[in-house]
């Protein structure tokens, strides 16, 4: 019979080899959260920032949309382009290979803020806004499922169910004057051509980082492109944001803040979470955007749109929360497997 101190030792020792054991369990799922977590904090984060360009526009009453969104865009692809030189020069030949994914973005990121600045413009802020944020989620998870062959989750179902019913009651909830009826449908129409390049850009980078090619190197090319394709509208329709200080600096906040940093923070999570959780996580730019223009703007919402942003949020809780636990049980599924 061992002795207490011999019988401590052994008890040590199975201790350190249990925690030996589980210790890469434990680090990672605590890496694949965390990192899945971080994802959906940046793309958060981003929808923030996103919210804020619809009431900014307001302020430069005399620019169009057109050249609104020319200028956030166009600039900021751009600028995207010029601090990801050197990822894009590196990744020259894969992303040659690749031209005509690159240029699919490219055109989406060109066609994006032109549609979706029009569609606030017609539909007002809010509607506009969520039409075209709502309607992504939708089109990125069809992109995955036909192109990709990927199944869509029953979490990422329920939240992009949750978005859009909020999204419909937020837009219910803004139906203006019938007398007002062919400028808001117009303005949707726009929203659904604004969702469905946003989603298609947003799988063409990811399609390119789960291919081998950094995320610098993919951001910049894709959106570097398509703001390039934007210069010719922004020469042709900016005028007016270099009339005033006013209308410069809404045009300098919206191609640095929103559309940079903003973009920089989205590629951050595109390399950590699927194209279509993302553009489920931008579900929340359109409550930004409708309670700052209720406070800013003046535009009015009542308790059915209240109700719509607090759906909205149970979406983002759905994403943040049921993938995770999904995610610790796969892998604990996996580290006992491996013990037994």
């Amino acid at each position: 019979m061992p002795s207490g101190r011999g019988f401590r030792n052994v008890r040590e020792s199975d201790a350190v080899r249990a925690a030996g054991a589980h210790a890469p369990y434990c680090e990672g799922v605590q890496g694949v959260q965390g990192s899945y977590v971080a994802g959906i904090a940046a793309v958060t984060i981003t929808s923030v920032l996103w919210g804020t360009t619809g009431t900014a526009a307001t302020f430069a009453p005399d620019a169009g949309p057109l050249a609104i969104g020319a200028a956030a865009l166009g600039i900021g692809g751009l600028l995207q382009a010029a601090v990801a030189i050197r990822p894009v020069a590196r990744a020259a030949r894969d992303l040659r290979a690749r031209r005509g994914l690159v240029a699919l973005g490219a055109v989406a990121v060109a066609i994006y803020p032109l549609a979706f600045y029009s569609s606030m413009h017609l539909a007002g802020v809010a509607i506009g806004s969520v039409i075209s944020l709502a309607s992504a989620p939708l089109a990125s998870g069809v992109l995955e499922r036909v192109v990709d062959r990927r199944p869509l989750s029953r979490p990422w179902m329920l939240a992009a169910g949750l978005g859009i019913a909020g999204a419909v009651l937020l837009c219910a909830a803004k139906a203006g004057d019938p007398a007002d009826a062919p400028s808001t449908l117009a303005g949707v129409a726009l929203g659904l051509v604004a969702g469905a390049t946003y989603a298609t850009y947003s799988w063409v980078v990811r399609r390119l980082m789960g291919e081998g090619i950094g995320r610098a190197a993919a951001m910049g090319a894709v959106f570097g492109a398509g703001g390039v394709l934007l210069l010719p509208v922004l020469l042709a329709t900016g005028a007016p944001l270099v009339a005033t200080p006013e209308a410069f600096a809404v045009a300098a906040y919206m191609a640095l803040v929103p559309m940079f940093l903003g973009y920089v923070l989205f590629g951050y999570g595109l390399a950590r979470i699927s194209a279509s959780t993302a553009t489920t996580v931008t579900l929340i730019e359109p409550a930004v955007a409708a309670v700052l223009a209720v406070i800013v703007v003046g535009e009015r919402l009542d308790v059915l749109g209240w109700i719509g942003l607090g759906v909205i949020a149970a979406a983002l809780v759905v994403l943040v929360v049921a993938p995770a636990a999904a995610q610790r049980a796969g892998a604990r599924a996996t580290a006992f497997a491996a013990e037994s």
